[in-house]
């Protein structure tokens, strides 16, 4: 491992031709994987990937250079061509410098490179099992394990030095009812900045029933209504809705580029009363948490919008830099590989004062969500489309008739300032976030909302 006057050295290489900040991003990931399909563990995989990043800020313009090759003269190479992209050439600059690839304090009760591999295809085929025997008319299951051990080195030219280790494990379990010619699915996941302790007593069993049995009553659902309605998204749906309609658009690199609809409106009311929207890197074993970021900078919570006006948006290094202030601790990169951008991290709607059973009996007629399921959105103006994984009718203030096909389409920053009513419950879900050609470990939350008005698509 290089020392401090290494790093050094590599630093003041890559700032040879001048420059307003360097940085050297070592990364040490052990990654294990397993897969099983048709009944039959398909895939047990394992590797670990290590590499390094060196980039130089110069006027605005980033050059960034990477390898897999960690000594000290491997590093002076990658620092010397960052120099010397940064003299001759004005925007982003990014060279692979890899060899060919070689596969092969955080609080964890369980380490999951401590646990034996047959233990993790156990979790695995009990899920699996669980799946199945819900009903005959499961037909296919997949179920995923995943287990990352990331170890990261960060040092720039301001001084700062962090080491830091992630451990995050997940499992996802999708199922496929089969009922004449209809078919169904079900799909969830679990996961945490956690380890092996993730499947404490009858977890896994529990995530597979609860996939399985949905994909099975998806199958005699109704056609979803179509037309303007009220619709309650319920806690247990996660924030997909505001992590898409509304987090992307408070990251400061599309704000900065005039590519959100929240540019230029900090201090200005853009929800209702009843909303704030907090990203918080510090919650302890989320999917989304981190120490520090990507860029060295310790993980925070901010408060994005506060009874509905905008307070801030999320910032890495750069965009920081931009306007003069600090990062919010939002730099995240998918590895070695990438540069650093602004990203979330754990995003969610705060808790209200309505009891959720009231939310619903309030509601004389329209669509419950309990399952979100994919979706677009335009960030530049906040229109999105997401489907409905789970839906049910609400006739006369009670939860009704399961019905399918139903999508919600609308706009984010309306249907923020238009939500009356915010449940004092609060629950999340998990995903990896892409943007940018990067994927990163996210979760999003959200208390049961009303938005008293959505236009829902459904089968005609």
């Amino acid at each position: 491992m290089l020392d401090n006057k290494d790093f050094d050295e590599v630093l003041d290489t890559a700032l040879s031709n001048g420059g307003d900040f360097g940085e050297i991003f070592l990364e040490r990931k052990k990654v294990t994987g397993i897969s099983c399909e048709a009944n039959r563990i398909e895939r047990i995989s394992s590797g670990l990937d290590v590499g390094a990043g060196v980039r130089v800020i110069s006027g605005g313009n980033t050059y960034y250079a990477y390898t897999n090759d960690l000594s000290l003269e491997g590093l002076r190479r990658v620092a010397q061509k960052v120099a010397s992209a940064g003299k001759k050439l004005k925007g982003e600059v990014i060279y692979d410098m890899r060899r060919p690839e070689v596969r092969g304090e955080q609080y964890v009760e369980m380490r999951p490179d401590k646990v034996q591999i047959d233990n993790k295809v156990d979790i695995v085929w009990r899920a699996n099992n669980r799946a199945r025997s819900v009903d005959q008319r499961i037909k296919q299951v997949a179920v995923g394990y995943g287990d990352v051990i990331q170890k990261v080195f960060i040092r720039n030219s301001e001084g700062l030095y962090v080491e830091d280790e992630r451990v995050r494990t997940r499992l996802v379990v999708n199922s496929v009812a089969v009922d004449g010619g209809v078919i169904q699915t079900g799909y969830e996941a679990a996961g945490g900045f956690c380890g092996f302790e993730l499947f404490a007593e009858d977890f896994p069993e529990e995530l597979a029933e609860k996939a399985a049995r949905r994909a099975v009553s998806m199958l005699y659902a109704k056609n979803a209504p179509t037309g303007k309605m009220p619709v309650v998204v319920a806690s247990e749906a996660g924030g997909t809705m505001v992590h898409e309609a509304c987090g992307h658009g408070l990251e400061a690199d599309l704000v900065q580029k005039k590519l959100s609809v929240y540019a230029g409106k900090r201090g200005e009311k853009v929800a209702s009363e009843l909303v704030t929207v907090i990203d918080d890197a510090t919650l302890r074993g989320k999917y989304g948490s981190l120490r520090y970021d990507d860029e060295g900078t310790p993980g925070q919570k901010t408060v994005l919008i506060k009874d509905g006006v905008l307070q801030d948006y999320m910032f890495d290094y750069l965009r920081a830099m931009n306007e003069g202030r600090a990062s919010t601790g939002n730099g995240r990169r998918e590895s070695y590989q990438d540069r650093p951008i602004p990203r979330m991290t754990n995003t969610y709607i705060s808790p209200g004062k309505h009891d959720p059973d009231t939310i619903v009996k309030e509601t004389h007629r329209g669509l419950l969500v309990k399952k979100m399921g994919g979706g677009q959105v335009n960030t530049t103006n906040g229109d999105f489309v997401f489907e409905v994984a789970e839906g049910y009718l609400i006739e006369n203030g009670k939860v009704g008739s399961l019905v399918k096909g139903a999508t919600l389409t609308g706009n984010g920053p309306r249907v923020l300032s238009i939500i009356d009513m915010v449940g004092n419950d609060l629950g999340y879900a998990i995903g990896t976030c892409g943007k940018d050609g990067q994927g990163v470990a996210v979760s999003d939350a959200q208390p049961t909302i009303r938005i008293p008005e959505l236009v829902v698509g459904g089968v005609l």
